[in-house]
């Protein structure tokens, strides 16, 4: 474990193994010649996304040839993905979905790619048209992508047409992280949340920002820790909407599966609850990826069924949505997500960054740098204002809203645009 995050004290292998967990290719798509090489290894490469159609004929075959598992003997989701919920989801994925919509999206954004510590990271970089804006790294999560970021981009790029002022603006980097997307899959070990904290400095630097701010939920609340705890020159604040503030006293009692502390306040003890709910009933996903990520990764691989329950499950979960992601989020937007990671072939390499970090991302950091934190009432846990003084030293800015869950950006754009703007408004 880092030194940024408190050490578990001894457990049970079980119970280790459960608050160890997280919480949280290019050849496919058409790369142009550099449009800037001032040296090989500092080039940015216009990138366009265009999967070829066989990739997508295979795929909707594959649909159609799904072998469908008995019903649960449940009526909730104790079991998991319920089958009447999945099943026609992926029937419409094999029959009326539309890819190329998908794609589209993507392609309304300029993206590019270039080679940081040895791997070619894909990214979206929007520069906004006013004035001072502020430059922003944006990092998502598991089982995110850079999709569930992109209704955000004209908000922050253009808040004038989205309530904002003018003074709000972002220039917005989005970048997909290692094993993620249509970043390179990374081929030796080594790849975790700080080394991809290093990275996203070197392209900010890269791309001519002498300061900026970094936000993330999920990995990249993780990625955005790390980056502050590294406090690299001209990073001047985070922001996270999953912040880890869990203090050792009340992390020691979750490892030891006691009942909530004597003394907490109502918030506290409703953040000892959820994350004990986490630590006993919803850990095994993670548990299998920090312990055998490649022996999942054979069947989310091989499998757009597998593939597709595996995320659908944790969409049920984080949305803010009661159990009904639909709720939340569309069936396009949720089958883009999957059918990236099936056409990039990123399932097991996305799962490989629980191994890599293999740390409770929960537990309390020890920040310095100005620090920013919207807490969701979706979210795995809602972090209490008291917990988050003690493991973020300049809290800047701390508000609890209304709606929104895990996936913010991609629930509420507008309101986590929003939150962002009033995050980093003093440090502009």
């Amino acid at each position: 474990m880092s030194a940024e995050v408190q050490t578990q004290t001894a457990l049970s292998p079980t119970r280790r193994e459960l608050l160890a967990v997280s919480a949280a290719t290019a050849a496919l798509c058409i790369l142009p010649k550099p449009v800037r090489a001032t040296t090989e290894s500092d080039a940015i490469r216009p990138f366009k996304c265009a999967i070829p159609q066989k990739e997508l004929d295979e795929l909707r075959r594959r649909v159609r040839a799904a072998r469908w598992p008995d019903k649960e003997t449940v009526f909730d989701r104790s079991q998991g993905a319920q089958l009447q919920k999945l099943k026609p989801l992926v029937e419409y994925w094999g029959t009326e979905y539309d890819w190329r919509r998908g794609e589209k999206k993507l392609n309304a954004h300029a993206q590019f790619m270039t080679r940081i510590d040895g791997l070619d990271i894909h990214f979206i970089h929007v520069k906004s048209k006013h004035a001072d804006a502020l430059p922003l790294i944006m990092t998502h999560g598991w089982p995110g992508s850079v999709l569930e970021l992109l209704k955000t981009v004209g908000p922050l790029t253009d808040p004038t047409a989205h309530g904002g002022a003018a003074e709000d603006a972002f220039h917005v980097v989005i970048p997909s992280m290692p094993g993620y997307g249509f970043s390179e899959i990374p081929s030796e070990m080594g790849w975790g949340p700080d080394r991809i904290g290093r990275a996203w400095h070197v392209l900010m630097k890269r791309l001519g920002y002498a300061r900026y701010v970094s936000q993330g939920g999920d990995w990249g609340a993780v990625v955005s820790d790390k980056m502050a705890a590294q406090a690299p020159d001209g990073l001047l604040g985070i922001h996270t909407n999953m912040p880890a503030t869990v203090p050792p006293d009340i992390a020691k009692a979750l490892a030891d599966g006691e009942p909530a502390p004597a003394g907490l306040s109502g918030d506290e003890k409703a953040a000892y609850e959820q994350m004990n709910a986490l630590y006993t009933k919803g850990a095994g996903y993670a548990l299998m990826m920090v312990t055998r990520p490649q022996t999942l990764g054979y069947a989310l691989t091989d499998s757009p069924v597998g593939l597709a329950a595996w995320y659908y499950d944790k969409f049920a979960d984080w949305t803010y949505s009661g159990g009904d992601p639909e709720k939340s989020l569309t069936k396009d937007e949720m089958l883009d997500d999957i059918s990236l990671y099936w056409f990039t072939g990123t399932a097991t390499s996305g799962a490989r960054l629980y191994w890599e970090n293999n740390a409770n991302n929960f537990n309390a950091v020890d920040i310095k740098i100005p620090a920013a934190i919207t807490v969701f009432p979706g979210e795995i846990y809602q972090a209490p204002k008291s917990w988050a003084e003690k493991a973020y030293h300049n809290l800047i800015y701390y508000n609890k809203v209304e709606k929104g869950g895990h996936f913010a950006a991609w629930e509420q754009p507008d309101l986590f645009s929003s939150e962002l703007r009033a995050a980093f408004r003093t440090l502009r």
